[in-house]
């Protein structure tokens, strides 16, 4: 197990949990609400067969992570993520990110520069804005995200549930390819997120990414499912991928959960895309004692 000390609470330390498997040009892959690196499962696999080293891990709050009461913002998400991509030295690495990780890849970009990135991957992104004003009215009006929250306040166990329902559309996944079982998995994880973190990252939803979208020059991938019950396609990707001239895949009939329904459609797409990147520079990644002896 590994962890990253990336700020404190209280005198207390604030580490991030991650893991690093296999060889070769880097992803790192950055999971959705409410779950943990685990979210990535189905995917790992295949791109560490492919020849990739691929890194994942827990967000603040979220999985092994640790659960402070701060830092629960995009600038904050963004400084976490530049904090493993130095500890790690990374270099030419391919950002892959879902729903809510698609955030920290855009604050990373406008905020830290492309300089040690390849590309990047947007799968059921929550850019470019997602809330509804009177300059954006095609946006998802604030009386939803004013719902979410009372609903976490009111029990956070039964709006997992039901947040569960809409992330995977199960009226029409659940059985094949959607287990009860995965369902629980998935359940498991999201409550034992901390409920800090479960509600405050309610209000990054609303975050306008569309000032920073200038500032993104690296190649770009969107991937979403066009029946996305959670950020809405026409709203989101189909926006993003306008925006950043991006690459752009849309699966019909797709959920937000895409990850898991889709896994096989998305590895195939996501390295056919690191294909036509180039190659990339050669990385020494460091040996499993000496990186452990870095976050001593």
């Amino acid at each position: 197990m590994s962890f990253l000390t990336v700020g404190q609470e209280n005198r207390q330390e604030i580490r991030i949990y991650f893991e690093d498997h296999g060889e070769g040009p880097p992803l790192l892959l950055i999971h959705g609400y409410p779950f943990s690196g685990r979210a990535w499962e189905r995917v790992v696999t295949k791109f560490i067969e492919d020849g990739h080293r691929v890194i994942t891990y827990d967000r603040r709050g979220f999985g092994q992570s640790d659960r402070p009461a701060v830092g629960y913002e995009y600038d904050t998400f963004a400084a976490d993520l530049s904090a493993l991509v130095d500890e790690l030295d990374l270099s030419d690495v391919v950002l892959i990110g879902h729903s809510m990780g698609t955030g920290e890849i855009v604050r990373y970009l406008s905020t830290y520069g492309a300089e040690k990135v390849r590309g990047a991957v947007f799968i059921a992104p929550i850019p470019p804005f997602l809330l509804q004003t009177e300059t954006h009215p095609e946006g998802v009006s604030s009386e939803v995200f004013d719902h979410l929250k009372h609903a976490i306040i009111d029990d956070r166990y039964a709006f997992v549930t039901d947040f569960l329902r809409h992330f995977y559309n199960t009226e029409h996944f659940l059985g094949k390819p959607l287990s009860p079982e995965k369902l629980k998995a998935d359940f498991s994880i999201a409550i034992a997120a901390s409920p800090v973190a479960l509600l405050k990252c309610i209000d990054t939803w609303s975050t306008d990414f569309r000032s920073e979208l200038g500032k993104i020059n690296v190649p770009s991938l969107v991937i979403q499912g066009d029946t996305d019950q959670i950020l809405p396609y026409d709203v989101t990707g189909k926006l993003l991928a306008q925006l950043l001239k991006a690459r752009e895949l849309v699966i019909p009939g797709g959920s937000h959960g895409i990850t898991w329904t889709h896994s096989e459609v998305i590895c195939h797409e996501v390295l056919d895309f690191i294909s036509i990147l180039g190659p990339a520079a050669k990385q020494k990644k460091p040996k499993a004692a000496d990186r452990s002896q870095s976050l001593q």
